[in-house]
């Protein structure tokens, strides 16, 4: 343990009520569950309250680890609507009124922590835990110089397990998991029979949607891989949000009967139900990913070459890379060089393969791991 580990451990032994800070989408506050569960575990009597954004707050319903969860959509992260001045301000004197003995900050290596950091500043939170380049001296007093990209490239989960582990954060069971109501499970399995899709006949989701366009592996491509798995035999669900449902049904309209578009029929509850029944799990690097990860469903991901450290964790899966176009790559300097190879390259005859290949294993195992930064 370093000068830095044992100061930050013997810190935080006493902190009971610990702000955790994550404000970006539904797959980065999944990806963070296993260092809230080390915080968690790692101090008896310790509440977790969870700040996100509102697409995350949806998620950390179904995170065991969250014990409270202050939903706000800040204007340093692209959202569809944020709050102004005056909401931030009533934010900085809520998270003040709740006394927190400490905050930690996550971040993505592209995300700045500095405006979470002064809002803890306001908020009068002085013990707070982040990554930084730059010493970021009172704001995060508590400071992780941030060595990503430059020296290497960890999985988000791996780079979350070791911020957390400065603070004596540590635990022992490192999975993605969610809670599912029970009532979910059955109006899924309602769904299914109506839809006329059986246990033991193949069947498998497609998530196509997804919130920025540079993610989006292309319709045509995605029908050409579906029109060979119908001939085999398969039955198609796809899904996406409400606002994606015409996107969706383009997809879903060449395929005629063998596909059917529930896109924005579902809440979020009833999407983890029907990945975690699913036999395999199609889709963009976006959300459902992460929930296939936390539910053992093994998945085909189209991954757009953006964040290099989102795939899979610890589960089983096929990562398909694709290039994004010219024209919608980032301007963020960090993420315009793709590290590696970036192979196996994304096909139809790549994900029909994938498809078939898992949906041959056993369902014993899952959990297995291939082809992720883990």
């Amino acid at each position: 343990m370093t000068g830095y580990e044992k100061l930050f451990s013997e810190a935080w032994k006493n902190h009971k009520n610990i702000l955790c800070i994550r404000l970006d989408n539904m797959g980065d506050v999944l990806m963070t569950q296993p260092a809230m569960r080390a915080l968690k575990e790692s101090a008896q009597g310790r509440k977790i309250t969870l700040l996100t954004s509102s697409a995350g707050s949806g998620i950390a319903a179904y995170i065991p680890e969250v014990d409270d969860i202050i939903p706000f959509d800040v204007p340093w992260v692209k959202t569809s609507e944020t709050g102004g001045k005056q909401q931030l301000q009533a934010l900085a004197d809520e998270l003040a009124s709740r006394r927190f003995d400490a905050a930690a900050i996550f971040t993505a290596y592209s995300q700045n922590p500095l405006p979470a950091a002064m809002l803890c500043y306001y908020a009068g939170i002085k013990p707070v835990l982040g990554y930084c380049r730059e010493n970021p001296y009172e704001l995060i007093n508590q400071w992780v110089p941030d060595k990503e990209p430059f020296d290497y490239v960890i999985h988000e989960v791996e780079r979350q397990l070791h911020l957390v582990g400065m603070a004596g954060g540590l635990t022992s069971d490192t999975r993605l998991s969610l809670e599912i109501p029970e009532e979910s499970r059955e109006k899924v399995s309602g769904r299914l029979a109506a839809i006329g899709i059986e246990p033991d006949e193949p069947w498998l989701v497609l998530h196509a949607g997804v919130s920025e366009e540079k993610r989006r592996y292309p319709a045509a491509e995605y029908i050409t891989a579906c029109r060979s798995l119908t001939r085999q035999g398969y039955k198609i669900l796809l899904t996406g949000s409400g606002s994606e449902r015409d996107y969706v049904d383009e997809i879903a309209r060449p395929l005629s009967h063998a596909a059917t578009n529930i896109a924005g029929e579902l809440s979020l509850a009833e999407l983890i139900a029907l990945v975690a029944a699913a036999p395999v799990l199609i889709s963009n690097n976006t959300g459902p990913v992460h929930i296939a990860a936390a539910v053992g469903t093994p998945v085909v991901v189209l991954y757009a070459m953006t964040n290099p450290q989102h795939t899979p964790w610890q589960v089983l899966n096929r990562v398909l890379y694709f290039e994004v176009l010219p024209e919608l790559r980032t301007k963020n300097r960090l993420l315009q060089s793709f590290p590696g190879l970036a192979t196996p390259r994304a096909s139809p005859e790549a994900i029909e393969a994938a498809v078939n290949e898992f949906t041959g294993i056993n369902n014993a195992s899952k959990n297995y791991c291939t082809d992720s930064l883990v």
